[in-house]
């Protein structure tokens, strides 16, 4: 079975992490949602979320994922960056060869990680120039070696599906782009 950790902390964008999270268990990828502080994390638009795991509980020399994800929103986004515990979690996966993802303003916190140098990537555009990238590139969704970045909110779904092609599940992003009728979506607004 598939794993992906997603990280979570105070302040985190909605959209962003539950769509991701709602695409991934539709294919049955097991997904734990891991807060950096209590079992409830609140997002900035206010919705509360209950995590599956701290991270003080997560082993990063024993625990395997497929791939970590990060979801952008403020303060969210500064508080996993001002987390040694998340930094140190990210750079032992990168490591490892781990996918990691991230969207909006979630390339902040690999940056900070020192993990984006020799890559290219996109994020919000209020990011852009902010990065230490090796280019910054305007688009949807990027994937630059082991690590996937995307836009922003509105390209939430569109990240969901990227990372099931990247994790080994190609055939589940088809047939969710189909079921949840983003396929539909993406033929009506041309």
């Amino acid at each position: 079975m598939y794993k992906v950790l997603v990280l979570l902390a105070k302040g985190f964008e909605e959209i962003e992490a539950i769509a991701v999270i709602d695409i991934l268990r539709r294919a049955n990828v097991k997904v734990q949602i891991c807060s950096t502080d209590k079992e409830y994390v609140t997002g900035s638009h206010g919705i509360t979320v209950k995590s599956d795991v701290r991270i003080e509980f997560i082993d990063i020399y024993n625990d395997t994922y497929d791939l970590i994800y990060v979801p952008g929103g403020q303060p969210g986004v500064d508080n996993l960056a001002a987390d040694d515990r998340v930094l140190e979690l990210l750079k032992k996966y990168h490591e490892d060869g781990t996918l990691l993802a991230a969207i909006c303003a979630g390339p902040k916190v690999l940056d900070t990680a020192g993990l984006l140098t020799d890559k290219e990537v996109t994020s919000y555009p209020t990011y852009k120039g902010k990065l230490n990238v090796k280019n910054y590139v305007d688009e949807i969704f990027v994937r630059s070696a082991n690590v996937l970045t995307g836009r922003g909110p509105g390209t939430a779904m569109d990240m969901g599906f990227h990372i099931l092609e990247a994790i080994g599940l190609p055939e589940e992003a088809v047939r969710l782009r189909q079921e949840m009728q983003y396929d539909f979506l993406l033929e009506k607004e041309k």
